[in-house]
């Protein structure tokens, strides 16, 4: 098992950074410092690592959307939370960002790696407007798209390696977030208000928002 855990690890790196054509079984044994047949023992066709690496980066992100949304509160501060959360996660989980990559350039691969999280984001938004925390005008499923290319663009540039600081590219799609927030939030008085409640600020993958 910890033999198999290590290919999955070493693929999610090498598909991240190479995608699936890219990344070759040849490739794969040496970055992981194992001969061919020992790769071949565990995973006997790279569609199958690839799985297994797609798999990985699902199960890590179910679990952040379902201990941030476990938490309750208002919507749109779970929402907030949840966002960052995830752009948190991106950056520091390289099998998330593989998964991300592998389903949508990998023939065959189940759904894309969005679907993991994005009904969570619909559902939110779907609440905040019930709430009264959305201005009247705004509709959820725009803003629920805008999330996807958000957390999308955070994908990558993690990828890319562009941040020069842990934590820097979760920074910047706070503030982000902040604006996307003001946007869409009802007018103080009429709903929730536009800063993050303690709430949203106790998850420990979110950034600090603007003030």
């Amino acid at each position: 098992m910890r033999t198999r855990n290590h290919l999955i690890s070493v693929a999610a790196a090498e598909f991240d950074r190479n995608g699936y054509d890219g990344t070759s079984f040849s490739r794969l044994s040496r970055s992981a410092d194992m001969s061919i047949g020992a790769v071949t023992f565990h995973f006997s066709a790279k569609g199958e690592l690839a799985s297994a690496v797609e798999n990985a980066g699902r199960s890590a992100t179910r679990r952040v959307v379902e201990r941030v949304t476990a938490r309750g509160g208002p919507a749109l501060d779970t929402l907030s939370a949840l966002v960052l959360a995830l752009g948190r996660l991106v950056e520091t989980d390289v099998a998330v960002r593989a998964a991300a990559r592998l389903t949508q350039e990998r023939a065959g691969a189940g759904p894309e790696w969005c679907c993991c999280w994005l009904p969570e984001v619909r559902e939110l938004l779907e609440q905040a407007a019930a709430q009264g925390q959305l201005d009247p005008e705004v509709d959820p499923r725009p803003v629920a798209l805008l999330t996807v290319h958000l957390v999308g663009g955070v994908v990558a540039r993690a990828r890319r390696g562009r941040a020069e600081r842990p934590g820097e590219v979760t920074g910047e799609l706070g503030e982000l977030w902040w604006l996307v927030r003001r946007s869409i939030a009802a007018a103080p008085g009429e709903g929730a208000g536009e800063g993050p409640t303690e709430g949203a600020a106790e998850t420990p993958t979110e950034t600090e928002m603007p003030k």
